[in-house]
């Protein structure tokens, strides 16, 4: 039997096993009684994953979705809170120590390069109102007044294009109601913590419908900073304020414009050193095997700020019936700084066991600058046997940043117990490190159909759609070791200019088993562009990276639509995957010429060979009585990346031609989440009861091992992973108090997260020379609040 056949029987004995899943519920769908009374069965969910307003159990891929509720129930506040776990195959983490920028990978795909760097980018596309977000800076602002969070899973390339090979996130705001309405939350907790927000909608005037939103949160710092007058660790400051108006002066158009200005400032992760190496620590900084609330050694640190600012018009037109055209145009602009010393732990080894005047505490700068235009028009039609979306979309960015880095503290005896603070030196007068800019131009256009055959009672729709997309970047490194590069003998800054053209399929076959039993199957799709690293010397382009993915799953409801159970499984392949390598000293450039340089650079390959995806996901929801709803959710996520050889030239001048294993990051093999929802009435009142338990099993933070034979390829010391996650939150809540006869209600409620103040790792990285360093998740944190609303 050859593999295609192995490869096709696997699929069918999966597809089979969803359906012996699905059939029994369809039975069940069909034999029972009329669905269950209002309020007793499960409420219908509205999605836009296809960009139009669909119901979840009816549009044929795996969506998870977060309510305005379950962010509130959960204290999500800005999109690094979904940390903890809420949706087990998306996972959200800090971009090593720094929250102003966040990985984000689905399914395990997407994260395994640096998209901190201007000509770069993530493998999950984020959107807010259709708009994508392009960088992985700026993503930690506080969340406005949210509808749903949709996470669409798997490549989304037809829809959604470029850099959405692992999926997308699909943000959603309130929309202005045109009638009078405030609702205004404040509330305080631990570590100084607070928050206050408030939004405003207007009655309609002259067709016009205004919203307004105010949010603030603030937290002092989780691991106290002992140096007088710094920021302490792991602390932020958010605000925000967002304006939309909705002119509506026909049924058949409608403009919607929107405004939105936040701050972000924010401060490192500490990062502890848990089991030594080979080098001899500074007696001021022991090892710190359990989470810190103090740090060994205070540093200067001040916060990282975010500043952004967009405008979004949305237009709508009612060109016929059945047919509507679409645009969205958006300007937005970032500005980011990056101040951390959260490492200054670290750095606290000396050889030769003598820390007289020894330097230590590497401050990493940054200041990042990025601005973004796009454009997109869409054609939706809704006929009785054909639905159909037709696009075009225009997307330029501007991005430059540079990064400098130096000590900020010495020690002043022999044993490193004693230490003093270096003057404060002028951040302007410090030599920058690197520094590039780019330009990227990507331009698209797309089309998906789905047909209803007039058969066996429209139980069958056939989807396709197709994605041409062609990106083109264009930039310079212009400075490397605080000076313009210098290759070949050539000094001058070096130049980016590459393009690539993709086509992104999908096809997807549906059926309805029933009124509430739905069984799909999909292949499709997406890349995350190429780019250039700016780590490197040569500044060469690498090619974008690739999925294709076959997946299958069910959705069905039962009971009287108070059980739902959707389930996915998948597989696919994972190809010229982006990876950095070490280049020390003597590389070859774009022609083969030999370089001369004075320092260990990276410079990113795509891997040769193929990855391989397979994974599985559940979720349920069952009502079981009115006033009580059980939700679980599963994932498990197998990514399998082929072994792969550093290409580049070492010090010695020669190339190791021996595969060494590589790590998929920030990836658990098992992940769940399930939630508990109780609702007790109480004459006019309700009290609320809501609590979720979110575990994962443990992921790997880097992607190869700290020391490989490199003539055998053999591992002597393996990576470290990080531990296995145990997390429950909860709240508590008196809703609905009424407080006035114009119909003003108050409701109050007591909040936790990691309520039993469990401790993992869930970055781990071992270096023989320093040892094992580790950051820990945060505390036990609480609160409580009030809403008045009207």
């Amino acid at each position: 039997m050859n593999i295609s056949s192995v490869r096709y029987f696997r699929s069918a004995a999966l597809l089979g096993l969803l359906l012996s899943t699905a059939m029994p519920a369809a039975a069940l769908a069909q034999d029972a009684a009329p669905a269950a009374a209002e309020g007793e069965g499960l409420d219908a969910i509205v999605v836009t994953a296809q960009k139009r307003e669909t119901n979840l159990q009816d549009t044929p891929i795996a969506i998870s979705v977060l309510s305005n509720e379950a962010l509130t129930d959960r204290h999500i506040q800005s999109l690094v809170d979904l940390s903890a776990g809420a949706i087990p195959s998306l996972r959200v983490a800090p971009f090593f120590s720094r929250s102003s920028a966040l990985i984000i990978n689905i399914r395990g795909i997407g994260v395994l390069s640096d998209s901190n760097q201007p000509a770069r980018d993530q493998g999950v596309g984020v959107y807010v109102d259709g708009v994508y977000l392009g960088r992985a800076q700026g993503l930690g602002t506080a969340l406005y007044d949210i509808e749903n969070i949709e996470v669409l899973k798997g490549p989304q390339g037809t829809l959604f294009g470029r850099n959405t090979e692992g999926g997308a996130i699909n943000i959603v705001t309130k929309k202005p109601s045109g009638e009078f309405h405030v609702n205004t939350t404040a509330g305080i907790g631990n570590y100084g913590s607070y928050k206050a927000e408030t939004h405003i909608d207007l009655p309609e005037f002259n067709n016009i419908s205004l919203k307004f939103d105010g949010v603030i949160s603030q937290r002092d710092g989780v691991v106290k900073n002992p140096l007088p007058g710094q920021w302490d660790f792991n602390a932020y400051e958010k605000r925000g304020l967002r304006a939309e108006a909705l002119w509506q002066p026909s049924a058949d158009f409608s403009a919607d414009y929107a405004f939105d200005i936040a701050y972000d400032a924010s401060s490192p992760l500490y990062l502890q050193i848990t089991d030594g190496g080979s080098l001899t620590r500074a007696e001021a900084a022991p090892l710190e095997p359990s989470r810190a609330s103090r740090a060994s050694v205070g540093v200067p640190q001040q916060p990282s700020i975010g500043r952004t600012h967009g405008h979004r018009l949305l237009l709508n037109w009612q060109l016929a019936q059945s047919i509507e055209l679409k645009s969205i145009s958006a300007y937005r602009k970032l500005r980011q700084s990056q101040y951390d010393n959260g490492s200054a732990n670290s750095s606290t080894v000396s050889s030769s066991g003598d820390f007289t005047d020894a330097p230590f505490s590497r401050y990493s700068l940054a200041q990042f600058r990025q601005n973004q235009l796009s454009e997109e028009l869409q054609l939706i039609g809704d006929l009785p046997q054909l639905k159909f979306l037709a696009g075009a979309m225009w997307y330029r960015e501007k991005v430059e940043d540079n990064a400098q880095a130096f000590n900020t503290m010495r020690f002043t005896n022999a044993s490193g117990s004693a230490y003093e603070v270096l003057s404060n030196p002028d951040f302007s007068a410090i030599r920058i490190d690197r520094a590039s800019k780019v330009k990227t131009t990507s331009i698209g256009v797309f089309g998906q159909a789905t047909w209803t055959p007039p058969i066996a009672d429209d139980m069958f729709h056939l989807t396709g759609g197709a994605r041409w997309t062609r990106d083109k970047k264009e930039g310079s490194l212009f400075t490397i070791n605080g000076a313009l590069p210098v290759v070949n003998g050539v000094t001058g800054p070096v130049y980016l200019d590459a393009s690539w053209s993709r086509v992104d399929p999908m096809v997807n076959l549906s059926m309805d088993l029933s009124r509430d039993v739905h069984v799909y199957g999909k292949w499709s799709t997406g890349y995350k562009s190429g780019g250039a690293n700016s780590r490197s010397l040569t500044y060469a382009p690498f090619k974008p990276e690739t999925v294709s993915m076959f997946e299958i799953g069910a959705k069905t409801e039962f009971w009287e639509n108070r059980a739902r159970l959707n389930v996915a499984a998948y597989t696919g392949r994972y190809n010229d995957i982006q990876l950095d390598f070490a280049a020390n000293l003597l590389q070859r450039g774009p022609d083969g010429e030999l370089i001369q340089n004075t320092r260990t650079t990276l410079e990113t390959h795509n891997a040769p060979g193929k990855g391989k995806l397979k994974g599985a996901e559940v979720d349920f929801t069952v009502k079981p009585i009115p006033e009580l709803t059980l939700s679980a959710s599963y994932a498990y996520t197998n990514v399998k990346i082929p072994n792969t050889s550093n290409p580049f030239r070492q010090s010695d001048g020669s190339i190791n031609t021996t595969p060494i294993p590589i790590y998929q990051v920030y990836t658990p093999k098992h992940a769940a989440s399930g939630s508990v929802d109780l609702q007790i009435p109480q004459g006019d009142v309700n009290l609320r009861v809501h609590a979720d338990v979110n575990y994962d099993s443990g992921f790997y933070a880097n992607y190869n091992d700290p020391l490989v034979d490199p003539a055998t390829g053999a591992v002597l010391i393996a990576q470290p992973k990080g531990d296995r996650a145990l997390t429950v939150n909860s709240r508590v809540a008196v809703t609905d108090i009424p407080m006035s006869d114009w119909g003003a209600t108050l409701s109050v409620s007591l909040w936790a997260r990691n309520l039993l103040n469990e401790q993992y790792a869930f970055y781990r990285s071992y270096s023989p020379l320093t040892g094992t360093s580790v950051f820990f998740n945060e505390p036990r944190s609480w609160g409580v609040e009030a809403n008045i609303k009207f």
